[in-house]
């Protein structure tokens, strides 16, 4: 709902400020006041003395800046101008605060700020205008300038801004408007996109001079640029058209094609010969070297198939001031053309001068020699790319330098375009991805030659001369062998050319560990190894996170070795770091500091419980201690050992028993803790003054004193030790009961001090001597009592740290284990594990939170979930299982732990969770699910973090010791963090009293640094106006507060939605840098303290570049929801960590996968921002910007040091709809330019490690399904036709249809998936955890998981590619309680799965009845069983990963609504999920958009279903064994019959079934009586078997099918006739009949669950 009235407050109104009151910084009590960088960077925006005044507006230099002069000059809005003055002056403060060496003059803005920034800002400008030959307007003298001159400095850095006026309406909406109306010409997607221009084609009218020619200054509206309607004056595609097929793979990737072809030719040629093992040995032959030469013949040819491609593709490109660019065309396809006559003649000549049985003469050497010198010029070009790629800074500067020479050099390979220049890597680099890809390839094609082409020389050899061949078909060809050889080596061709995607997975997979190996991963694999290393992980948190002075900026290579040799000695414990933390408690109480808040926020998360945290926290040294409280699960039995080490060693010198005490750290900390509190303890619960606190003092001086004299162990009997440990226990004991009875404690108190004074003194003393000593009363005592009984005082129970301290004390008395289960959650042990490993890895130094780079966190928001409502948690499914039951299921520690928490904060009964704690409970269950409120919670750790990192910088030595908690350094923090979430239609759910708005208010309210950006929609009269507003909540004000609102020029949905809410809110964010989160995403406060390291990484070079975009670990975490999930979790786990560590070193080539990367702020909004946004081929839009990064010279890293939490979907249903999603946007990138540019402007194996990691994996999916249908395909043929049983006997044939499936059987079961899984898990938890995690998986159906995604990627990734219809699917991210009906499945998986099971078990079913080979059992099981398995997993899955999926009366419920949904005709407003009609229409809709290319491949793929028929009807008995073509020609009667049988059942039940029963079943009767009769007569009068009835059966059903197939491609013409009627109606009976097979596999697959 529209906006009525607006609030639009002016950005001059003081009270009212983002993060800092840039208006009037001279407000008294802001801490602003604090930073003179902030002083100093205002007053010089506000030095503009030296401009003139602007015209026509009021003008007042002493209160206006240089912001405001331009505002006044170009008609900026007041509120974008006040957003940009506050962006400038924050980044210049910051810039200025992290100066090294500081400058001199604090006050005044320092120019080499100015110089560095701007220089930045304006790289790209500057590049562009070299680009296009234009001279800079931007002069970078490096003069030295004065104060006076920074409003000139200043003058560029304003950057793109939004405004009204001038601006808006004469620059800004006319683009817009031009955008908008070819998105309107796109129809919502459906139009070819060569047919409109996207945001690319916009965006590259810019990269040649032109656009200043045609649009000018100012701009002209009446340029043919804005045109969107006419054709003759319209501007079409630039730089790229987008065409819709499968050949833009050869097109964008055509050296990796032509190297696999003509690997195969040679292959081939070399494996021909007889009688010959290796290759080399082949190579002998002069006739064979000969012969190899033609692949040049197939080089030049695909060559010219590539100039081809180019000119059908690209041809709207060519324009009158393109011509040159259609000229190449030509002439390539000329050259291409002129290169393979020349090599068809020399090769020609070769052998046409041999004769047969000749020994080669010098005259046929010369004219290969002429071959030769022919193939060497054609070469000469990858020669010299060979060279260059040796090295590579030459082919970088050729690129990079504009000259004329050299674009006039490079034109005939390549088009002149401004990005994709210089993208070559360092020698280093080269040489590692290098020697990968060799080692790659040389296993790849040793494989392909010796177990795929070699064994299948024999069997074709075979075939081809066989001359008896008795076919049971009518055959076309004179000589069909040749067909049948096509079709034995078909699946062998295609897993050639994918299998280089398997070696590509098994090499990755090894050298990511390697990598991780070198970089330190796994080290640290669970809480027990993390505790062996705790001394020194102290140590590396106090080297890691705390700045301890040293200077970054100053890097030298003394410092550089000096800190690899401090980390090689904590890493392994050289050294004994924990020594400093004794000398130095001001470190100690630092580190206990972060530890403890660390456990904190673990308490908080309800991940550990009070027991927990009392067990792990580092208590601050509170009573005396004198070493380092190391957490109690590290002391736990420390002291029993200690105390049995005493009792062996009893007469020993006390330097001995020390000695062998001290080699243990824990053991020694332990005695001297316990020793320290039990003193401290004793005097603090005896009263001061009293006889018994003097001895009990005295007794400790005696003890001391024998210690530092070494003579311990000869003045006490270690004998008592054990005692006094029983006692002291006791006492402890009754201490920290909650109901505590001093009587006991002074028994408690008597008998200890009789122990000590009976047993502990190895020298007996009598009563008068004890009294001597001080051991003893020397007078009576108060009151004439016992010892102790007047002098006990406890501490009240307000008295909470002596009550924790005792509690520790009592732990380390009593711990008898190791307590290996604390914590005994799962999440935080893995965290707390992955912490300690990442401090142990090579880290960048921290520098102080102000020298620290500034940062932003922006996530986009539509409609997603905030927090759960009380109605959302409380209601149940059908099962009777609601939301929260199923939370405290799966998370019941948790549950428990949150419980104690609400008690500890003064809940009664759990019945209080539903009133007084409902936000309590709703944010215990939205934490724990995929909602903004998790995502803001764990964002705005980095706030929490940054606040208690600046407060260690800064604070004083009392203020740390004494653990201040306020720590009061917020300002610091919102000047170095902001966080933003773009909420687009916020505005919209405020006007609406939408829940949603209200709960992220509250978010605002109670997170100081979170700022929400929204879209509103204000109606006027003169119609509706848009505006970018961010919005805060103040807190002295307490409500929200407006604080920008910048008028857009139109609506912002425009393409996909998502990356243009990122793209508005962008403008907003603040800082250097930016981090992309998604609303699925978490942060955890451990990682959040090493965000400061992770910026530092954007002043390291990685090879030749400094990084762009610095990729950060995911973990996944909903891993334990379901199956499903666990099995995504471990997919992505493996893509994520270790398929992106290889990406990124040593192959270069990672790019941007998801959210949790973080981008170079400004690098990025001057290169075209973090996101594209065009219809359709900016599906998957995260990707494109690690292809603009790649192609505009940038370079990403990854990074694994630091985590962020990432949810997936969790059912069956959302996990394909989310790869759905993805696979049609891998569909839409192969169309898309940037593809295209780096597949040709990357060297060739970066080229390789884009490809097979990017759209390569998707294609190649789908080539694996496709070797499945060809191999299946070509078994029926080779059954149906006769040549099986000709060759039946022939074992090499047998042995290459094993190889052929012994292949395709091994990548089936997962091989992609699994051993990335397995390799990774090995390197982080041990080979044993790895291998029983992956036979759990297997017990859990994951193979059946895996096969079904592999069905889901290659259905939508073919089907884009082919027809589009590429689309965003919702999936929800909830959580999957309830039992998913069949008619939703059916709907979700029939045309990709169900459906291709049913073709693919039918050919299995013809081949089994009819193959001469499948007669025997174990032959046909050992052929099948693969495939067999892919039809089990696409039927299967969704009711195996379904809950209550084979309940039986969930199957009758399911069954009754299908057929309600699927007889339902609905109306013109009925949903799919209501008709099946509608639904039906619905898969329809790719046709509709495809084009003549993709409705011609659709029919000739739909004419499979013939083949049926023509095989099977030979085999009828009808046939009498006849091979005529009549017969075939005759069964197409029974396929008319049967349709115009239907036809007229279809029409009597329309015209007679509702009034004129009767009629309708009289037509029944006779339909089956005639019938009844033909069959009758065929079997009289013919060969017609009865078993004739059920074979054609699978004969003309197919036929059906593929009929159906046809129509529907046809539907636009068949729509208008009467046929389309009976169309629809057989489609339906067919969906009925699917529905019912389906249901039959699952009663069968539930039988025999049942069964076992």
């Amino acid at each position: 709902m529209p906006s009525q009235s607006p609030s639009e407050p002016h950005p001059s109104d003081e009270t009212i400020y983002n993060i800092i009151p840039i208006q009037n910084l001279r407000l008294a009590d802001h801490p602003s006041l604090r930073f003179p960088e902030v002083r100093a960077a205002a007053a010089a925006l506000r030095n503009v003395n030296c401009l003139r005044r602007p015209p026509f507006v009021p003008w007042q230099r002493h209160r206006d800046d240089l912001l405001d002069w331009l505002g006044a000059y170009f008609g900026f809005q007041p509120h974008n101008v006040s957003n940009q003055r506050e962006h400038l002056v924050l980044h210049l403060a910051n810039a200025q605060i992290r100066l090294q060496p500081p400058p001199v003059n604090i006050d005044t803005l320092d120019h080499s700020v100015l110089r560095r920034f701007r220089r930045k800002l304006l790289s790209n400008y500057t590049h562009w205008c070299s680009f296009l030959g234009c001279k800079s307007n931007i002069s970078d003298s490096c003069r030295q300038i004065s104060a006076a001159d920074h409003c000139r400095e200043l003058l560029p850095f304003f950057p793109s801004i939004w405004g009204e006026n001038a601006f808006l309406n004469r620059v800004v909406k006319p683009i817009y408007d031009t955008v908008k109306a070819e998105v309107e010409n796109s129809k919502n997607g459906t139009a070819p996109h060569s047919n409109w221009r996207n945001y690319d084609d916009i965006n590259e009218y810019f990269w040649s001079r032109r656009c200043f020619d045609k649009l000018k200054w100012p701009i002209d509206i009446g340029s043919n640029f804005f045109a969107t309607t006419s054709r003759g004056k319209r501007v079409g595609k630039t730089g790229f058209v987008e065409q819709r097929s499968f050949l833009n793979l050869f097109r964008s990737f055509e050296k990796l094609w032509i190297m696999l072809f003509m690997f195969l030719q040679a292959a081939i040629i070399v494996a021909w010969k007889d009688n010959k093992t290796y290759p080399w040995q082949s190579l002998e032959d002069r006739n064979i070297q000969a012969q190899l030469l033609s692949v040049f013949i197939t080089w030049s040819a695909l060559r010219l198939l590539q100039a081809v491609l180019d000119v059908v593709m690209q041809y709207k490109l060519v324009s009158r001031e393109t011509m040159w660019l259609g000229v190449r065309m030509v002439l390539k396809i000329i050259t291409s053309v002129v290169w393979i006559i020349l090599f068809l003649v020399f090769y020609t000549r070769i052998w046409s001068q041999k004769s047969d049985g000749q020994d080669w003469s010098s005259a046929d050497n010369k004219r290969v020699v002429n071959f030769l010198e022919a193939a060497l010029v054609f070469i000469l070009p990858e020669i010299l790319a060979l060279v260059l790629f040796i090295i590579p800074w030459v082919r970088n500067f050729l690129e990079n330098t504009n000259w004329r020479i050299f674009y006039l050099i490079t034109w005939w390979f390549q088009s002149k375009t401004f990005v994709g220049r210089g993208l070559r890597e360092g020698l280093m680099d080269n040489i590692k991805y290098y020697l990968f890809w060799i080692v790659v390839l040389a296993t790849k094609f040793s494989f392909s030659y010796f177990l795929q082409i070699k064994p299948m020389i024999e069997p074709t050899k075979a075939i081809l001369d066989l001359n008896d061949v008795r076919y049971k078909w009518h055959e076309f060809f004179g000589n069909s062998n040749r067909f049948a050889v096509g079709l034995l080596w078909l699946p062998v061709v295609l897993i050639y050319l994918m299998d280089l995607q398997i070696w590509y997975c098994i090499y990755s997979s090894f050298v990511g560990v390697g990598v991780g190996l070198l970089s330190h991963l796994g080290e640290i694999r669970n809480v027990q190894q993390q505790r062996l290393r705790f001394q020194f992980f102290a140590g590396a948190m106090q080297f890691n996170l705390m700045t301890e002075g040293r200077s970054l900026s100053l890097r030298t290579l003394s410092s550089k070795f000096k800190d690899a040799l401090h980390r090689l000695k904590l890493r392994y414990g050289l050294g004994r770091p924990f020594k400093k933390l004794e000398s130095n408690q001001i470190e100690a109480h630092k580190f206990a500091l972060i530890w403890n808040e660390i456990i904190l926020t673990f308490r908080e998360e309800d991940i550990v419980s009070d027991h927990e945290v009392e067990l792990l926290e580092l208590p601050q040294n509170t009573w005396n201690v004198r070493v380092v409280r190391w957490p109690c699960i590290l002391l736990s039995n420390e002291l029993l050992l200690a105390l049995s080490q005493a009792k062996e060693l009893v007469d020993a010198p006390d330097q001995r028993l020390w000695s062998k005490i001290g080699k243990h750290e824990y053991r020694r900390c332990s005695i001297i803790e316990t020793y320290d509190s039990v003193r401290h303890l004793l005097l603090t619960i005896v009263q001061y003054n009293t006889q018994e606190h003097s001895i009990i003092t005295t007794f400790f001086q005696e003890i001391d004193n024998s210690i530092d004299i070494g003579k311990f162990t000869k003045t006490f009997n270690m004998y008592a030790l054990p005692k006094i440990h029983s006692h002291l226990i006791s006492l402890v004991g009754l201490l920290i009961k909650s109901k505590k009875d001093v009587n006991k404690v002074i028994n408690i108190l008597q008998a200890l001090y009789e122990v000590v004074i009976r047993d502990l003194f190895r020298e007996k003393r009598t009563m008068n001597e004890l009294k001597e000593d001080g051991l003893a009363p020397r007078r009576p005592l108060s009151g004439a009592g016992l010892l102790f009984e007047n002098a006990v005082e406890l501490p009240g129970s307000e008295n909470d740290n002596f009550y924790r301290q005792a509690r520790r004390l009592h732990t380390i008395l009593t711990s008898r284990d190791s307590m290996n289960n604390v914590p005994l959650n799962l999440e935080a042990r893995r965290r707390i594990a992955f912490f300690s490993n990442s401090l142990f890895m090579n880290i960048p130094h921290a520098p102080q939170v102000e020298k620290m780079m500034a940062f932003s966190v922006l996530t986009p928001y539509y409609n997603e979930e905030v927090v759960y409502s009380k109605e959302q948690l409380r209601t149940e499914n059908e099962d009777g299982v609601s939301t929260l039951y199923y939370l405290q299921t799966i998370y019941a520690d948790e549950w428990v732990n949150f419980l104690q928490r609400m008690r500890r904060e003064g809940m009664m009964s759990e019945a209080e969770l539903w009133t007084n704690k409902l936000r309590d409970l709703r944010l215990w269950a939205s934490y724990r699910g995929q909602t903004l409120a998790r995502t803001v919670r764990g964002m705005m750790y980095y706030y929490r973090a940054l606040k208690m990192l600046a407060f260690l910088d800064s604070a004083s030595e009392m203020d740390i010791r004494e653990g201040a908690r306020e720590y009061g350094t917020a300002l610091i923090a919102l000047m170095k963090f902001t966080y933003v979430v773009a909420c687009q239609i916020y505005g919209t759910q405020k006007a609406k009293n939408d829940p949603h708005a209200e709960e992220i208010l509250y978010l605002m309210k109670n997170n100081e640094a979170l700022r929400v950006a929204y879209v509103d929609e204000v109606v006027k009269p003169d119609g509706t106006e848009y505006y970018s507003v961010l919005v805060k909540y103040d807190q002295k004000l307490e409500k929200e507060v407006e604080i920008y609102r910048v008028r857009l020029p139109g609506p912002l949905k425009l393409g996909e939605g998502k990356p243009e809410n990122q793209n508005h809110a962008l403008i907003f964010t603040r800082g250097d840098a930016v981090q992309t989160i998604d609303m699925n995403q978490d942060n955890y406060f451990e990682e959040a303290l090493k965000m400061r390291n992770l910026l530092e990484e954007y002043k390291s070079m990685y090879g030749i570049r400094k990084p762009n975009i610095l990729g950060v670990r995911e973990n996944i975490f909903t891993g334990s929801v379901s199956s499903p999930a666990r099995f995504m979790s471990a997919q992505e786990s493996s893509f994520v960590t270790l398929g992106q560590r290889v990406l990124a070193n040593p192959l270069k080539i990672r790019l941007h996968y998801g959210h949790p990367d973080v981008f170079d702020r400004f690098w990025f909004l001057t290169r075209g921002g973090i996101s594209k946004a065009s219809r359709l081929i900016n599906l998957s839009e995260d990707i494109f910007a690690g292809f603009n990064c790649t192609l505009r010279g940038g370079n990403v890293t990854h990074h694994e040091y630091i985590q962020v939490g990432k949810g997936r979907d969790v059912g069956l249903n959302q996990i394909s709809m989310f790869e759905a999603k993805v696979a049609s946007g891998n569909g839409e990138q192969v169309l898309s330019r940037d593809v295209y540019r780096l597949g040709h402007r990357l060297d060739f194996f970066r080229m390789l490690s884009f490809f097979y990691t990017s759209v390569g994996f998707f294609f190649n999916t789908m080539m694996l399904s496709l070797a499945v249908y060809a191999f299946l395909w070509g078994r029926l043929y080779l059954a149906l036709s006769g040549v099986e049983n000709s060759v039946a006997g022939n074992t090499n044939t047998n042995g290459a249809l094993r190889t052929i499936l012994n292949q395709q059987f091994i990548v089936q079961l997962g091989l992609f998936t699994v051993l990335p899984m397995i390799v990774e898990n090995t390197l982080e938890f041990g080979f044993h955890a790895a291998i029983w995690d992956f036979i759990t998986m297997q017990l859990q159906f994951s193979s059946l998981f895996y096969s079904f995604s592999l069905g889901t990627r290659s259905h939508y990734f073919g089907r884009t590619i082919l027809h589009g219809g590429a689309k965003y699917r919702a999936t929800g991210r909830g959580f999957v309680v309830e039992h998913k009906k069949f008619a939703e499945n059916y709907r979700l998986y029939a045309r990709s799965h169900f459906i291709k099971a049913i073709e693919l078990g039918l050919i299995l079913t013809v081949y089994a009845g009819y193959s001469p080979v499948a007669k025997g059992t174990f032959t046909y099981i050992a052929l099948t069983i693969s495939s067999w398995f892919l039809v089990v997993s696409w039927i299967m899955a969704p009711f195996v990963f379904n809950p209550s999926g084979f309940d039986r009366l969930k199957t009758v419920y399911d069954y009754d609504d299908f057929m309600r949904w699927i007889w339902f005709r609905g109306g013109v407003f009925a949903k799919p999920e209501q008709s099946w009609e509608r639904w039906w229409y619905e898969e329809q809709d790719h046709l509709r958009i495809s084009g003549l290319y993709g409705k011609l491949l659709e029919v000739i793929l739909d004419l499979r279903f013939f083949f049926f028929q023509y095989g099977i009807v030979y085999q009828m008995g009808i046939a009498a064994g006849s091979t005529s073509i009549a017969v075939y020609i005759l069964s197409w009667i029974y396929v008319v019959a049967a349709l115009g049988m239907y036809s007229v059942i279809v029409h009597a039940r329309g015209k007679y079934s509702a009034r004129e029963h009767i009629y309708y079943r009289l037509v029944q009767i006779l339909v089956i009586a005639l019938v009844i009769v033909v069959i009758i007569s065929l079997m009289v009068f013919t060969e017609f078997k009865f078993l004739d009835i059920f074979t054609s059966l699978l004969a003309f059903i197919p036929t059906g099918w593929g009929l159906l197939l046809i129509a529907q491609v046809f539907r636009p013409v068949l729509e208008e006739t009467m046929i389309w009627g009976t169309v629809v109606s057989v489609a339906r009976l067919y969906d009925a009949m699917f529905e019912i097979k389906t249901l039959n596999y699952d009663a069968r697959f539930d039988g025999e669950m049942r069964d076992e």
